[in-house]
């Protein structure tokens, strides 16, 4: 089980959801515990679950082999995005 940079969660969940904006933080200072925030269109028309499942199957392999231990997930369109900000 080897650690996660959060540039290499970053760049997981870019290459799996393409114009993505994300911002990682690590939650406990240990880079196991991440939270991410993802803004995409291609969450456009889907329900928060199927959101945060578009963004778990991006860092799949990380988290089935220990190196991501939790990832707390906050995921928005761009206009909710933009509504929230």
């Amino acid at each position: 089980m080897s650690a996660i940079t959060p540039s290499q969660v970053k760049a997981s969940i870019e290459s799996g959801i393409p114009n993505a904006i994300v911002q990682i933080s690590d939650l406990t200072g240990g880079g196991d515990h991440y939270q991410a925030v993802v803004v995409s269109a291609q969450f456009e028309g889907k329900s928060l679950i199927q959101q945060h499942q578009l963004v778990y199957g991006t860092v799949r392999e990380a988290m089935a082999s220990g190196a991501i231990h939790a990832l707390a997930l906050k995921t928005y369109t761009p206009a909710t995005w933009q509504a929230e900000n």
